[in-house]
């Protein structure tokens, strides 16, 4: 798959030597207080899960989004990751996630900017129609995010996921190709 990237990200494939780098993501309490990961993820997990998206289709494959630090060139650091999955080629859907594991980058517009290159690649390069999500309902920042992008809150699925002792709803979003591209429009005005 070809880097994605603007001005400021890319996103590039995820390779073997960044299982370091996810693992301290993905053992993070605060990072994982928003994911549905309930257990630490030990090295042998974490190459076992490797193996297993290597041996889906390429359009399934996580991405790693990359920023370029100030004052580097050619240097890229990783700071999340992101990924297309669950299609249903027959009606051209398919699920899409986002992490941003180095919070040192929180809030600062990346998470809004990996997401329009991933629905850009998704609608223009993988010709769906609908991308849909799932993210828990006190999630605030991401489903501000999400917003922004231009999905659509499509219903709840009601105290769904149990997490710090009580149970929580997801909210389920959802963007289609021709409200992608109005919002596309509307900006360009």
């Amino acid at each position: 798959m070809p880097i994605l990237h603007n001005e400021r990200i890319r996103l590039r494939a995820a390779e073997r030597e960044d299982i370091t780098v996810f693992l301290g993501w993905i053992n993070d309490e605060e990072i994982t207080d928003n994911l549905e990961l309930i257990f630490p993820i030990s090295r042998t997990e974490e190459e076992q899960w490797y193996a297993d998206m290597l041996s889906k289709p390429a359009a399934e494959h996580v991405m790693v989004i990359e920023i370029k630090p100030p004052m580097q060139e050619d240097a890229f650091i990783p700071i999340g990751t992101c990924q297309i999955f669950n299609f249903d080629w027959r009606n051209r859907s398919a699920e899409i996630g986002i992490m941003i594991g180095e919070k040192t980058f929180w809030d600062q517009g990346y998470g809004t900017e990996s997401m329009k290159l991933l629905l850009k690649h998704g609608f223009n390069t993988l010709n769906l129609h609908r991308i849909w999500l799932q993210v828990f309902a006190n999630n605030k920042r991401a489903i501000h995010v999400y917003e922004k992008v231009g999905f659509k809150h499509e219903g709840i699925f009601r105290q769904a996921y149990y997490k710090h002792g009580s149970y929580v709803d997801i909210q389920l979003m959802s963007v289609l190709k021709h409200e992608w591209l109005d919002g596309l429009k509307l900006k360009q005005k």
